[in-house]
């Protein structure tokens, strides 16, 4: 089956590659695996070198790159370049703080010295969405690479353009050849590549079904991994908060990137007091967004990546409202894959809006009597990626966010990845973390070493 670069807008065929066979792939597993332990010797300075120098390649190329994920998955062009700065910030983070967090610790013991030490594991395979198609990418990447690991890249088939401009992206920064190699292989054959002698770990951000079954591959070979899942993050209104605020970072939140994001404010929950003002000015938002040509600077609304997650979106969308759920905007599919902003109201348990994750421009609002109903709500999903909370009283919003389960809770701001902070999620939303220094600690061995 071949890898297909088709434009979401346009409907357009851009490239296709064929899918590697059997041996292909174990060629290019063996060359990571032999590039790797020279690697692993080079001193952190001269990592960080390279690691900044892509940096500079990113900030150089944005424009270029935005254009290319426009165009195989849709995201605006500002979007796309914001996405790509934020790949360089995280490679320079890494290039700065990766020797400070891989440091000797010096434990006191009965031994005349013990220790501590980080060392890489080898190569890992980082199983990676369409979504942020660079950023996912690069937030494994320069951590796993500033540890000394190997990188191979298992990319979403439909953004191929990407997965190739991201090899080349490090092999134009001065990177030994093959120790970032992407894979053109078949889903079916991600197990054969977890499973080869020359793998040593595997990252996923994707589904939670594609998270299953690789976890259960890494498991079967005894194998680290790190599972990103999905998300449906709540967005907790209380009576004092900040409405305008709050609103206007509600839409932020829900719509950017179409919606297609994992941390995205899925769950729009406003306590009763203030739940129609808000849903006012969440409304007159939501409708101000512009929908259109994701090349346009203008645009803020563009396609969604392929028909069919449009048509899956919108046969929850047709569901919820069959169970009950009012629709007060949008709703209803545009051509191709578009699809307009859309706000689903008095969302309750039962409904796919209240259960599933709504991966798409879809929000689901859902009325709650008062904050500790709200906290009752936020728990009550499988999910347990992020959270924000918003109110005047930020000490008392911090004491309610310990009590939600989620891997990260925002007070008065949007859930976002930073490269200072760790990332990831608790539940069905995965395990592991990335980002910070917990993220490149992921994939090394601590090593105890004792001297008499």
């Amino acid at each position: 089956m071949p890898y297909i670069s088709l434009n979401p807008a346009t409907n357009e065929t851009l490239k296709t590659y064929m899918s590697w066979d059997r041996r292909h792939l174990a060629e290019a597993l063996e060359q990571t695996y032999h590039a790797q332990p020279a690697w692993a010797r080079l001193s952190f300075p001269r990592r960080a070198e390279l690691m900044h120098r892509a940096a500079s390649l990113l900030h150089e190329r944005a424009a270029e790159y935005a254009i290319l994920i426009a165009a195989e998955m849709g995201k605006p062009v500002r979007e796309g370049r914001a996405e790509v700065e934020k790949c360089a910030l995280a490679c320079d983070y890494y290039a700065v703080h990766a020797e400070h967090f891989m440091q000797v610790e010096r434990v006191q013991t009965g031994a005349c010295k013990s220790y501590v030490s980080y060392e890489p594991l080898g190569v890992v395979l980082g199983v990676m969405p369409w979504n942020f198609p660079f950023f996912q990418v690069i937030r494994f990447a320069a951590p796993t690479l500033m540890a000394g690991n190997g990188c191979v890249l298992k990319h979403a088939s439909n953004v191929p353009q990407c997965a190739l401009a991201l090899e080349r992206l490090f092999q134009d920064a001065g990177f030994p050849p093959h120790l970032f190699s992407t894979l053109m292989i078949e889903p079916s054959e991600v197990g054969e590549a977890i499973a080869s002698q020359h793998v040593h770990a595997v990252t996923l951000t994707g589904s939670e079904r594609a998270g299953r079954e690789i976890a259960s591959h890494a498991g079967q070979h005894l194998k680290k991994c790190v599972m990103e899942l999905g998300g449906s993050d709540a967005f907790i209104v209380l009576k004092d908060a900040d409405l305008e605020l709050a609103a206007t970072f509600a839409v932020r939140s829900r719509f950017q990137n179409c919606g297609q994001s994992c941390i995205a404010a899925k769950r729009i929950i406003p306590v009763a007091d203030i739940a129609d003002e808000f849903g006012s000015l969440f409304i007159k938002k939501t409708k101000e967004l512009k929908m259109g040509d994701p090349l346009d600077e203008a645009t803020q609304i563009g396609p969604m990546a392929r028909r069919d997650l449009r048509e899956n979106l919108h046969q929850q969308v047709t569901d919820s409202i069959a169970q009950g759920a009012h629709a007060v905007l949008g709703c209803e599919p545009g051509e191709g894959a578009f699809y307009p902003p859309s706000i689903l109201d008095d969302v309750t348990p039962g409904m796919r809006a209240y259960h599933e994750e709504l991966f798409g421009p879809v929000a689901a609002v859902i009325r709650a009597a008062d904050e500790e109903d709200a906290i009752r709500i936020a728990n009550d999903t499988r999910f347990g990626l992020g959270s924000s909370i918003w109110s005047r009283d930020a000490e008392h919003a911090e004491e309610l966010a310990h009590r939600i389960q989620a891997g990260c809770s925002f007070i008065n701001g949007m859930v976002r990845s930073d490269p200072r902070l760790p990332f990831g999620g608790t539940k069905d939303s995965g395990f592991g973390r990335e980002l910070s220094y917990h993220g490149i600690r992921e994939f090394v061995n601590v090593k105890t070493v004792w001297v008499r």
